[in-house]
């Protein structure tokens, strides 16, 4: 695991300090057919704690933009809610395909049973409801750090479903950092790259957002 929450929560703190539309998934039962239509293979080490993580990272997206939906009633935080939710399914059908616990299941918006995640709600929150454009950049940056991590991720990857799964979540949140970047320049902001190098982040929000649904591939 090449980034911790812990970690996360340093450096998140630091930089928000010193400073969309929904992706087209096919959603419900197709996407789950998908999933389950690819080999069930052996999961490495590197595999099993992916996806918890990125079950984790997927609920505090939805639950922030949520909560910053609510204060600020500003359709993107809806909008990509709503989306982060197909990425919550899709990691989802992968726990239950492979039969491993979902420690996210039954909780409620803003709810985690992990201390450091709960802390890092609290705090995504707070920072988010000081203004509608700190709210802005705290979608950027989760989406920032998503990037990241899904990009690290797929380098200790070769089952063929969770690559499908995680090149899609890829592409949403590079459609969720295009639409939040827009947002802040709007608002009169700014945004560098936290996570992911500003190179990287030049070219994705200088692109055209990516259309389709949930594919084979990048």
């Amino acid at each position: 695991m090449k980034t911790s929450f812990t970690t996360f929560i340093a450096v998140f703190v630091a930089v928000l300090t010193m400073s969309c539309n929904k992706d087209n998934g096919q959603h419900g039962n197709t996407l789950k057919e998908q999933i389950a239509a690819l080999p069930k293979e052996a999961l490495s080490d590197a595999e099993l704690k992916g996806l918890v993580l990125m079950r984790e990272e997927e609920k505090l997206a939805h639950d922030v933009y949520t909560a910053l939906y609510n204060k600020w009633g500003m359709m993107i935080f809806n909008n990509i809610s709503s989306s982060e939710q197909t990425h919550l399914e899709a990691v989802a059908a992968l726990l239950a395909k492979y039969d491993l616990a979902d420690s996210a299941s039954g909780n409620g918006t803003g709810v985690f049973n992990d201390t450091t995640l709960q802390r890092l709600y609290n705090q995504l929150v707070s920072t988010g409801n000081n203004s509608l454009l700190d709210a802005l950049n705290v979608g950027a940056t989760i989406e920032d750090l998503d990037i990241f991590d899904l990009q690290n991720l797929l380098d200790d990857v070769d089952n063929q479903d969770i690559t499908f799964v995680y090149n899609n979540l890829l592409k949403g949140s590079r459609n969720h950092i295009r639409a939040f970047y827009g947002q802040i320049i709007n608002n009169g902001g700014t945004y560098s790259a936290q996570f992911i190098t500003q190179q990287q982040l030049e070219e994705i929000v200088n692109s055209s957002k990516e259309t389709g649904a949930w594919r084979k591939g990048k």
